[in-house]
């Protein structure tokens, strides 16, 4: 009896911590977990925007990259880290959309996870490669619709933004293509410019070296309107391919669980940081469009684009298992 009473003791006590430790928050360092290898868009995104959020939050935050799996080993580590706001995480489409409909088992459930608020937005982008001679998006689907099943483009990889762009691009025109994906979108468009692949969907941070260089073509831009860095290139819409809008997004999110009192002081940090002029700027640079925003903007882009993608990943049978 001594000892139900004891832990009923010590639960009451930990319960009545729990508020104060919310309200102290934060008192040490904070981890950011990245599940991509350092370099990358994601990592980039993540050591620009720390350091503002360390000035609001007056504590470090330390950058952690732990790539593998498609993301996932970073995503379960973080899914089942303390829910207290000391280990945050960079999730994209890939991890919080994609891959729950592409895997049958996963190491993780994106419902393991709580949104804090977007960081920024890219807009996917058709290019093609001086191997092929189509000036034009009409050109370039006439030229694929003729020689169905030959044609290949490259990607990022399986299941990222880009080759899920290029999915619904085929899906929404009705292309037989063959897929090449690369280990990262640096590569895929290298080959491209190379003419060791026809075409790819990049993204400006990747590829606005190659378009300014005249080494690709840039032919559409996958939005809904055109981007201010490309603003000569048209959208799938004005081309009379309507509903193509496919982007790369990252947010922070932090364990399912973590105290509303926690993620609102995240979420502040966040959007103040984004909203630098600095930053602002820097992000235009490499073509990221700042967001920002509450968690509850962000969980209503999750869940819609979920609801959208999820139908074309069961439609067209994509599996990576």
């Amino acid at each position: 009896m001594r000892a139900v009473i004891r832990l009923l003791a010590l639960m009451l006590v930990a319960a009545a911590a729990l508020p104060a430790a919310a309200q102290d928050y934060p008192n040490r360092p904070i981890r950011w977990i990245i599940p991509y290898a350092a370099g990358g868009g994601s990592d980039t995104l993540a050591r620009m925007i720390a350091p503002e959020m360390s000035k609001r939050l007056g504590q470090p935050i330390v950058i952690e990259n732990k790539p593998g799996a498609a993301s996932a080993v970073a995503a379960a580590e973080v899914a089942r880290s303390a829910p207290d706001g000391y280990t945050i995480f960079s999730a994209d489409n890939g991890t919080m959309v994609y891959n729950p409909a592409l895997y049958k088992k996963l190491a993780y459930d994106p419902k393991e996870f709580r949104p804090v608020s977007m960081l920024a937005r890219s807009p996917t982008i058709l290019v093609v490669g001086p191997s092929t001679k189509a000036s034009s998006v009409k050109e370039l689907v006439a030229s694929v619709k003729s020689q169905p099943g030959k044609i290949s483009y490259a990607s990022a990889g399986p299941g990222s933004p880009h080759a899920m762009a290029m999915e619904l691009v085929k899906a929404t025109v009705g292309l037989d293509m063959i897929h090449v994906p690369y280990r990262g979108g640096a590569l895929s468009i290298q080959d491209v410019a190379a003419g060791q692949v026809p075409m790819c969907m990049t993204d400006f941070s990747s590829g606005s070296g190659m378009i300014a260089s005249g080494k690709v073509r840039a032919l559409a831009v996958a939005n809904p309107k055109r981007m201010p860095q490309l603003p000569d290139i048209p959208t799938f819409d004005e081309l009379g391919f309507k509903g193509i809008y496919a982007e790369a997004f990252a947010g922070v999110v932090v364990p399912a669980g973590t105290p509303d009192t926690v993620v609102a002081k995240l979420q502040t940090a966040v959007q103040e940081a984004v909203a630098e002029p600095t930053i602002q700027k820097r992000l235009f640079e490499i073509g990221q469009e700042p967001v920002g925003g509450t968690a509850e903007q962000f969980a209503g882009v999750l869940n819609a684009e979920t609801t959208r993608w999820h139908k074309l990943i069961k439609d067209l049978n994509i599996s990576l298992d």
